[in-house]
């Protein structure tokens, strides 16, 4: 189902950007719905980043209620990451 979205400026403006879209060969209404769906996808985006996100927490705390965590002091968990990060590089290697 498509919907009508309207939004007011001054003459001015109207005209200089259907000046501008004509010269890129489109309409003003065409930039418009563009622009709309440019920014529906950058917010879908988010969402799934947000709810990503929230999975991955909500996860950890799962872990922690059920006693599976396990915690690192700070010096730790820069070797931990030092050897997954050359896990990683040697499986790239090959």
């Amino acid at each position: 189902m498509e919907s009508r979205i309207q939004f007011r400026v001054d003459e001015e403006t109207k005209q200089l950007a259907q000046k501008m879209a004509a010269s890129q060969g489109r309409t003003l209404s065409d930039a418009c719905r563009e622009l709309t769906e440019q920014l529906a996808e950058e917010q879908r985006k988010v969402a799934s980043q947000e709810s990503w996100l929230a999975d991955q927490i909500n996860e950890a705390f799962a872990r922690y209620d059920a006693g599976s965590t396990t915690f690192y002091t700070g010096n730790d968990a820069e070797i931990e990451m030092e050897k997954r990060k050359a896990k990683i590089r040697a499986a790239n290697k090959a």
